[in-house]
């Protein structure tokens, strides 16, 4: 918190203005951090604040309650700068049981303030939560470093709502909003926002409604007449680009992302899918979007959705196919048809920690190799990756481009940290995004002869041709085509030659795409920090404040990973040390590697987590020193 402005409200509050704000919002999974955070966050949004957020869930649908396991967060920094990440420390912890604390008490900043929840500190949660008999870190002084308020907000809860008519279960759902209020109150925030959604979502249980506002306004009542309080923060709008913004997750932009490229393209869109953590939530969002022209389809499996998602395309529509790194394996086979057919797909991979199921809830970058290799035959589809919550909406529109003009699958990349993840979007203005046109073949490209459904054009693209159009009937499918007609061909010297002509279609992309320049710094120097996807943050903070430093420190960030930018190895050549973070063990660096044969250094972590900004300044100061 970097205080600027001290203010005595009568005799007892002082108003700090802050210039950014940590909250971690923690508790039991069914303590309801994840819509207590989302709250505290679309209200900030709409004052003006930029931010970053970054959601916690454990792995389990119900973990055993009160454990380490259990543990649900929600991450919020916002301010009245440029905010690139949720923060790596936290200013304010919020623990609603002993678990919580446990869990999160590492990453609070010295002198930090926690508000907890005493009910969840019995004896029973602190055994739950694995402290030894007796131990109760509220009362054995380990937190003497800290600003603690203890609350009972349960029985709070339970005596603010004892004439609701409710049951206990119900009442106790409530104790979340009691937090909410609280917070509300100390960060000088309205109650509006989350009044009118409250009233919104409980518009046919009135009752539910009325408790949860009554408690969220008890939460504000506390903090406005009990003594403990003495401060409260107040957060200025940031000097955000003029427009209209809306708060959105990664997710959500890019199903928004897909509507619009649809609606650019002129073609009907179909998302054929199957429910997989944490992509779900693109099918979810879609399919509120009908009036659109958009068809969604929940699968019986991943197979049997982008198989879907495939016919549509062949039909005359965009197919998107959404998934993880899981679905991705049942797809493969499916992609490689897709790759021989040369038709439109989008493949989106929202990746997660593996193998396996592996960590479903926790974010990874480690399906780049998978994206790139991952098809038996040579098969190299075109593979782009979104670096933050709102880019997803440009990558994915993007993506259904290059798709349609050069008549290929392509796999977009996000992961579970900038799905989940939510900051301020500006809607864009109308004129700056580009309609494509799509050319559809209604006349036959070999006059007085048969139509040639592999004859290209000048980017190597095949004509596309909706079925049942007047004297183009053509043969495609998975066997091997003869060059031109289509035919099935069996012939070893045709079947290298139509190999060669996918693998140079896919690099012919590169003269179609804009060449990279660094994000921050200077084109030449001691280091640059060349990365792809949700590190961006992470790595434009840290670059940003050693440059201030006076550090000669540069960052490059990759949109388009196959191909490659055409001037990338030139402008890497420029620097006398390439770094490269990842959330792998060093993907990006191989193909980095083996393509221009430079001496890239990798930092890599594979714990589930997005780097912290410290993590980053400590590698790039070792590099340089």
């Amino acid at each position: 918190m970097e205080s600027t402005l001290e203010q005595k409200l009568g005799h007892e509050t002082t108003l700090v203005e802050a210039d950014s704000i940590v909250i971690r919002f923690s508790g039991d999974s069914g303590d309801g951090m994840q819509l207590t955070g989302s709250q505290f966050t679309d209200t900030a949004a709409f004052l003006g604040n930029d931010l970053s957020t970054f959601p916690e869930f454990p792995a389990e649908i119900r973990a055993p309650i009160g454990t380490t396991a259990g543990v649900s967060g929600f991450q919020v920094n916002f301010g009245s700068k440029e905010i690139f990440t949720p923060g790596d420390e936290y200013d304010v912890l919020v623990a609603m049981n002993a678990a919580a604390l446990k869990v999160d008490i590492a990453r609070l900043k010295k002198g930090g303030i926690i508000i907890t929840n005493t009910a969840g500190f019995d004896k029973k949660n602190l055994s739950l939560a694995g402290y030894p008999d007796g131990a109760n870190p509220l009362e054995d002084g380990s937190l003497d470093n800290y600003t603690v308020h203890k609350i009972d907000v349960t029985r709070f809860t339970k005596e603010c709502l004892s004439a609701s008519g409710l049951g206990m279960k119900e009442i106790e759902r409530s104790k979340n909003m009691f937090v909410l209020g609280l917070l509300f109150w100390m960060f000088d925030e309205p109650m509006d926002y989350t009044i009118n959604f409250i009233k919104e979502k409980f518009t046919k249980k009135p009752e539910i409604a009325d408790a949860n506002i009554q408690t969220l306004k008890a939460g504000w009542n506390y903090g406005d007449n009990t003594e403990i309080f003495t401060t409260r923060y107040k957060v200025s709008p940031a000097n955000l680009p003029k427009g209209v913004y809306r708060n959105i997750s990664g997710n959500h932009a890019t199903a928004i992302g897909l509507v619009a490229a649809a609606e650019l393209s002129g073609l009907p869109l179909f998302l054929g899918s199957y429910p997989i953590t944490p992509a779900s939530d693109v099918l979810h969002e879609l399919s509120k979007y009908k009036t659109s022209n958009v068809k969604t389809f929940q699968a019986e499996d991943e197979i049997a959705a982008v198989c879907a998602a495939i016919g549509a395309s062949y039909a005359g529509g965009l197919g998107v196919t959404t998934t993880s790194g899981p679905g991705m394996a049942l797809k493969t086979e499916a992609i490689g048809l897709a790759t021989i057919l040369e038709i439109p797909l989008i493949i989106v991979n929202v990746q997660r920690g593996g193998p396996s199921t592996g960590l479903p809830t926790k974010t990874e970058q480690s399906d780049l190799m998978q994206a790139m290799y991952g098809r038996h035959g040579e098969g190299p589809l075109p593979v782009i990756a979104a670096c933050s919550p709102s880019d997803c909406f440009n990558t994915v529109v993007e993506a259904a481009r290059i798709a349609v003009e050069h008549m290929t699958p392509i796999i977009v990349l996000t992961d579970g940290y900038i799905a989940n993840g939510t900051e301020p979007w500006r809607f864009p203005a109308a004129a700056d995004l580009k309609h494509y046109k799509v050319n559809f073949v209604t006349e036959n490209n070999n006059p007085g002869g048969t139509f040639m459904p592999y004859k290209r054009d000048e980017k190597l693209s095949r004509p596309w041709v909706k079925p049942g159009t007047k004297e183009l009937m053509h043969r495609i499918g998975g066997l091997e085509r003869q060059n031109e007609t289509g035919n099935v061909s069996y012939d070893a010297k045709n079947h290298e030659t139509m190999t060669r002509i996918r693998a140079e279609k896919i690099q012919k992309i590169a003269d179609y795409i804009p060449l990279v320049k660094p994000d921050s710094g200077k084109d030449t120097g001691k280091l640059v920090v060349l990365a792809w996807g949700s590190t961006s943050g992470s790595i434009k903070t840290a670059v940003r404040e050693l440059i201030a430093e006076g550090y000669d420190v540069a960052h490059v960030h990759l949109r388009h990973i196959n191909p490659f930018p055409k001037n990338l190895g030139e402008l890497l050549s420029g620097y006398d040390n390439i770094l490269i973070p990842e959330m792998n063990c060093g993907q990006l660096l191989q193909l980095i590697r083996a393509k221009y044969l430079l001496p890239a250094i990798g930092l890599s972590k594979v714990q589930g987590l997005p780097f912290t900004t410290s993590e980053l300044k400590n590698k790039i100061l070792e590099i340089l020193k």
